[in-house]
């Protein structure tokens, strides 16, 4: 590292420490969705290969949650693999879920994070769905941030996904397609997303540039803040997340009004 990277990152470091002292913890969302774009993007201007940038955004997990930590922030979702990705060539897909799965087991093992899978299981290889079992097993005791973590996971799978749900316990509780027509409304199919009671994100980041949600949480991000960051998520900072809750915290949430 040259003399200029020394002195960019060390004012980097006193502009986040700035942010950070004017930060309004009471303001600072209490649910936040990420969409962790970038990573074959980050590793092609670097040169590296997919894998190498889907490894890179892993290792950023960790390191996000500590901040969100620092911070209050009680429930993190994170996008770690949509059911669009199952389309992928299998020499990209393959390591992928490995790396997915390396993540599950590494928040289970941390003992900070209460660890909760929200997509369709039945989509994903055995040995991930027991690693995910085992993940939530052994942190549902754990008092710290909330982790979603959504693998194959899609906005409109999940709201079919209620649906059936809320038949199949209609069902269940010998109740007729017309008491449930006439009772179903709402908050009974929030009820049966793969939230369940979690509060809605009050805010969405994405990374890269991009700027759609791409079908992440289409239910419940209907009253969110979205704060759409350059940065590939692999490079994102400190600095690029206090940026995003300042922000975040000069809106005013008008609730669709």
């Amino acid at each position: 590292m040259n003399l200029r990277d020394k002195l960019r990152g060390l004012l980097v470091r006193l502009y986040a420490r700035r942010v950070e002292g004017h930060l309004d913890h009471a303001q600072v969302p209490k649910h936040i969705g990420v969409i962790m774009d970038g990573n074959r993007r980050w590793a092609k201007a670097a040169g590296s290969t997919t894998v190498h940038g889907h490894r890179a955004g892993a290792e950023k997990i960790e390191e996000f949650l500590g901040w969100c930590s620092e911070t209050d922030v009680e429930v993190v979702t994170l996008w770690l693999l949509s059911t669009d990705n199952f389309d992928r060539a299998e020499e990209e897909l393959v390591p992928l879920l490995g790396i997915i799965e390396d993540v599950v087991r590494t928040l289970a093992a941390d003992g900070r994070w209460r660890v909760h899978h929200v997509g369709t299981l039945d989509l994903l290889p055995a040995g991930m769905q027991r690693t995910l079992k085992e993940a939530e097993e052994a942190t549902a005791d754990i008092d710290g941030i909330l982790v979603n973590v959504a693998i194959g996971y899609g906005g409109r799978q999940e709201i079919a996904d209620a649906v059936r749900s809320m038949l199949a316990d209609a069902q269940d509780k010998g109740v007729s397609m017309q008491e449930l027509a006439e009772s179903v409304d709402v908050d009974m199919i929030g009820r049966h997303l793969y939230t369940g009671a979690q509060p809605d994100p009050d805010l969405v980041i994405r990374t890269s540039g991009e700027q759609r949600l791409s079908g992440f949480m289409l239910w419940q991000t209907a009253h969110s803040e979205y704060y759409f960051c350059e940065v590939f998520w692999p490079a994102f900072r400190k600095v690029d997340f206090l940026r995003a809750l300042r922000d975040y915290a000069a809106r005013h949430r008008r609730y669709g009004g």
